[in-house]
C-alpha cells in the first residue's frame, strides 16, 4: 500500500500533460506509451487495474479469422499484423497455438471451403504462422481422442496466438511499464468528472479506499474507461461520434480435459464458434455472446448450461461435465463501438472489436471506444500522435516503449539463474522451469528475486498450495504491483482465482501467509473481506435471475442464434 498512498499524494501536487481515465487494456497502453516518450502522465481506476473487460477474455491474441466470413479483409490484416508484433514483442508471453476446428455434417459450409479460408487467412497474415492443415474425421480422432467425430465431415487446423499468464496480468505489465518510465498510476480513485478551466482539465477524484477527495490537474484528458466510456463523457460534457453497444460472454474454467496444447474450436448448436482453451492445470470453455444493455453483467443459469450442453455434445469425456464441475467462471462484457448515429442498426452480430478514438482537439479530450488485446500497441501509438497534435511535447517519439527486456538482460539472469541451479527448485507438478517462469512474468526484476533466493532459499518455497507462485513472488508483490485487495492478487496479478478451487483457498494456511506479507496487520481483515465478497457476488447473480424471471429478459444465447467473438 506504499506504493499507492505515495502515487496517491503525487496526483495533486503537479499539472500533467496527460490525465487518464480507466486502466484496463487501452488505459494501460496508452500510459505506458505515453510515458515512455517522456510524456508526463497521470493513470486513475475507480477498480483495480484491468478490473472489468480485461480481465475477462478467452487469453487469446488472434488475428480475427471470424471477420474473414464479413470479408473485412482489411481489418483481419491490420490484426494479424498486431498479432505477429505481439509475439515477436513478448516471445515468452504471447506464444502461437495451433487451433483444431472441428465440422459437423450439415453446417453452412464444406470443410475444404473453410480449410481454403484458413490459408488465405495465413497468407493475409504474412505466413507469419505455421501452415493450415486440412483434416479427415479420422485425423481429428488421432490428434484429439476426446473430440467426438461421428458427425464430423473433416476440419482444419490453423494458428494464432495465446497469452501464457491470463490477460490481466498481461495488463498490469503495461502499468507497470508506465510505473518505471515514471507515470503516477492509482487504482481504487474514482473519477467524478472533469471541468475545463484556464486551459486545463480540473478533474475531482475520490479515493475509494481511503476516503477524501482530491483535484488533478492534466493539460489533456483521455477518457479510458471501457465500458464507462459513454457515462464519463456525461461527466465532462463530451459529445461524441461513437457510442458503444455491449456484449456478454461467459467462460467455465473446469479440470484439464486434454493434455495437448491446443484450442478446440467447434460451431455450436447455434453456428457460432466455441473453444476449449488450455490453461495451465485447467481446461477454460466457452464462450457466449448476447447482447445487453448496461456493462454490470452476472453468469445466468441459462448462459452456464449453454456452456456444458455444447461442450458435452461435441466431446467423448468420461462423464459429462456439469455444474459440480466448474471451478470458476469468468463473465465480462465487450464494448462494441458504433457510430453514435445509426450505428446500432447494423447487425449486432457482425460487429468487430476494433477501436475508434474520438477527438475533441478544441477541448483537448479523447475517448477511446472498443478495443481488444491484439490491437493494444496500435492504440498506443495512435494515442500518442494524438497528443502531439494537441500541442503536447514528446521528447522522445522514436523511443520503444514495448516488449520483453533486451537479449542480454536475459541471457544474464538464465546465467545466474544456472550457477544457482535455481531450476532444481522448480516444484514437482510445475509446468515449466521456474527460471521461465519467473522471466516471462517479472523480467528485469527477476534478478532481484535471484537474489533474495539466494541469501534466502526459503524465498524458492511455493508459498500458497496448489499454485507455482513463491514466498519471493509475494514480498515482489507488495512491494510494487500496488495490491489493495486480495482479489487484486488472486484474480489479476495472478490466476490463482481461477485454477484454484475457492474452498481449497479458504482452508489453506499459505494463503494465510500471504496475506500477512501483503497487508501485515489487515490480513485477516482482507482474508475475511475476500471470501465475503464472493459470496456476496454469487448471492447478486442469483438475485438478478430472479428478478429478471419477473420481468422482461434477454434470450439465451442458445435460443437467439447468436454466434460468438472471441
Amino acid at each position: 500500500m506504499e506504493l499507492r498512498s505515495s502515487n496517491i499524494e503525487k496526483l495533486g501536487g503537479e499539472v500533467f500533460d496527460v490525465l487518464i481515465v480507466g486502466g484496463g487494456i487501452n488505459g494501460a497502453a496508452s500510459a505506458a506509451a505515453l510515458a515512455g516518450k517522456g510524456v508526463r502522465v497521470a493513470l486513475i481506476d475507480r477498480g483495480d487495474f484491468a478490473g472489468s473487460t480485461s480481465m475477462h477474455s478467452s487469453n487469446l491474441v488472434w488475428g480475427g479469422i471470424k471477420y474473414m466470413e464479413s470479408r473485412d479483409f482489411a481489418l483481419v490484416r491490420k490484426l494479424c499484423m498486431s498479432r505477429n508484433h505481439l509475439i515477436r514483442s513478448y516471445p515468452a508471453t504471447v506464444q502461437e497455438i495451433r487451433f483444431l476446428t472441428t465440422i459437423t455434417r450439415g453446417f453452412r459450409y464444406h470443410p475444404r471451403y473453410l480449410w481454403a479460408g484458413a490459408w488465405l487467412y495465413w497468407l493475409i497474415g504474412n505466413g507469419f504462422t505455421r501452415i493450415p492443415r486440412f483434416l479427415s474425421p479420422r485425423a481429428i480422432r488421432q490428434s484429439e481422442p476426446i473430440v467426438d467425430v461421428r458427425d464430423a465431415v473433416g476440419g482444419f487446423e490453423y494458428s494464432d496466438a495465446y497469452l501464457h499468464d491470463n490477460d490481466a496480468r498481461f495488463v498490469f505489465n503495461f502499468v507497470r511499464g508506465a510505473l518505471n518510465y515514471g507515470a503516477v498510476a492509482v487504482n481504487y480513485v474514482e473519477s467524478l468528472g472533469a471541468q475545463r478551466q484556464g486551459g486545463l482539465w480540473i478533474t475531482r477524484a475520490r479515493d475509494v479506499i481511503g476516503g477524501g477527495e482530491r483535484e488533478i490537474r492534466a493539460r489533456v484528458l483521455i477518457n479510458a474507461a471501457g465500458p464507462w466510456v459513454d457515462e464519463h463523457n456525461a461527466l465532462t460534457g463530451q459529445a461524441t461520434s461513437h457510442r458503444h453497444l455491449y456484449s456478454k460472454g461467459i467462460h467455465l474454467i473446469v479440470p484439464r480435459l486434454t493434455d495437448n496444447r491446443r484450442v478446440l474450436a467447434f460451431f455450436a448448436d447455434d453456428g457460432r464458434l466455441f473453444f476449449v482453451i488450455p490453461m495451465g492445470p485447467r481446461t477454460c470453455i466457452g464462450t457466449t455472446d448476447t447482447r445487453v444493455e448496461r456493462p454490470d453483467v452476472v453468469a445466468s443459469e441459462d448462459d452456464i448450461r449453454f456452456v456444458l450442453d455444447n461442450i458435452n455434445k461435441r466431446l467423448e469425456l468420461d462423464r459429462p461435465l456439469g455444474k459440480e464441475d466448474i471451478i470458476s467462471i469468468r463473465c465480462g462484457v465487450r464494448p462494441l463501438a458504433i457510430r453514435a448515429e445509426g450505428g446500432g442498426e447494423r447487425d449486432f452480430l457482425q460487429l468487430s472489436r476494433k477501436h475508434a478514438i474520438d477527438v475533441n482537439p478544441q477541448d483537448a479530450h479523447l475517448s477511446i471506444f472498443g478495443g481488444k488485446l491484439t490491437d493494444c500497441l496500435n492504440v498506443g501509438e495512435e494515442i500518442v500522435a494524438e497528443v502531439g497534435r494537441m500541442g503536447v511535447g514528446v521528447p522522445y517519439p522514436k523511443y520503444r516503449w514495448y516488449g520483453e527486456p533486451p537479449d542480454q538482460v536475459r541471457r544474464q539472469f538464465l546465467h545466474q539463474a544456472s550457477l544457482m541451479r535455481l531450476d532444481d527448485l522448480t516444484a514437482g507438478d510445475a509446468s515449466e522451469p521456474l527460471s521461465s517462469r519467473l522471466w516471462r512474468r517479472y523480467g528485469t526484476h527477476a534478478l532481484e528475486m535471484l537474489e533474495e533466493i539466494r541469501e534466502d532459499p526459503r524465498q524458492a518455497e511455493v508459498l500458497i498450495e496448489g499454485t507455482e507462485y513463491l514466498r519471493c513472488e509475494l514480498h515482489y508483490a507488495k512491494r510494487r504491483e500496488m495490491i489493495a485487495r486480495l482479489e487484486d492478487f488472486l484474480r489479476r496479478r495472478s490466476k490463482i482465482a481461477l485454477v484454484v478451487h475457492e474452498e481449497a483457498m479458504r482452508q489453506s494456511p499459505g494463503l494465510r501467509e500471504a496475506c500477512a506479507i501483503l497487508f501485515g496487520d489487515a490480513a485477516e481483515a482482507r482474508l475475511e473481506e475476500y471470501f465475503a465478497t464472493t459470496r456476496r457476488e454469487r448471492d447478486e447473480a442469483t438475485a438478478g435471475e430472479r428478478s429478471a424471471a419477473g420481468g422482461p429478459r434477454h434470450p439465451p444465447a442458445a435460443a437467439s442464434g447468436q454466434r460468438a467473438s472471441h
